[in-house]
């Protein structure tokens, strides 16, 4: 069939570390959905946004994550689950440090935009690449498990996180937190 198959315990090996990847990519944008809550306080006195406008701090991010999941999830079966995956991974984490070293409320919002749009780019797929790599479905039932818990837990941890991180730095830094963790998951997702 022309397709290349790996020794079982090989695959058995590099699925888990593979899974890994994808439930930390996982964590970091539904975190990141929450975790700004917390700091439109602090971003609001830094770049100087009104009340109304501040709310698109968050609606930016939102609006591009959610509206372009299912469009994320097809162009990946075109293109290719992986390739998509690293690809969102990397627009997230270059959209995250520009919302760091946001100068304006202009550059915050258009930064928060495109990093929805790597979000939903890398979480489009990342399910179903967790489906491939476990084709059992006593497998996929757990890793289904794992990644509900990985999302619950992203989404209740961005609270407290948040407020650590803007009490010991500033509230860039629930942006620039991202960046590191994004290379590693990207330089991981290749190999």
């Amino acid at each position: 069939s022309g397709q290349l198959t790996q020794p079982a315990a090989s695959a058995d090996n590099s699925r888990w570390p593979a899974f890994g990847v994808l439930t930390t990519v996982q964590f970091m944008v539904i975190l990141d959905t929450s975790i700004v809550g917390v700091a439109l306080p602090s971003i609001q006195r830094g770049l100087g946004f009104s009340q109304s406008s501040l709310a698109w701090v968050i609606n930016a991010y939102v609006i591009a994550f959610g509206g372009l999941l299912l469009l994320s999830g097809r162009l990946g079966d075109l293109i290719g689950r992986k390739r998509l995956f690293v690809a969102g991974l990397l627009a997230f984490t270059a959209a995250s440090l520009l919302c760091g070293v946001a100068v304006s409320q202009g550059m915050l919002g258009a930064a928060r935009f495109a990093q929805g749009i790597g979000g939903a780019m890398a979480a489009s797929v990342a399910l179903g690449i967790s489906m491939m790599i476990f084709p059992e479905p006593r497998e996929q039932a757990k890793a289904l498990g794992i990644v509900g818990f990985v999302t619950a837990a992203g989404g209740t941890v961005g609270g407290v996180a948040g407020g650590l991180l803007i009490d010991a730095a500033s509230w860039r830094w629930i942006f620039f937190v991202n960046v590191p963790v994004g290379i590693a998951a990207a330089v991981l997702a290749v190999r």
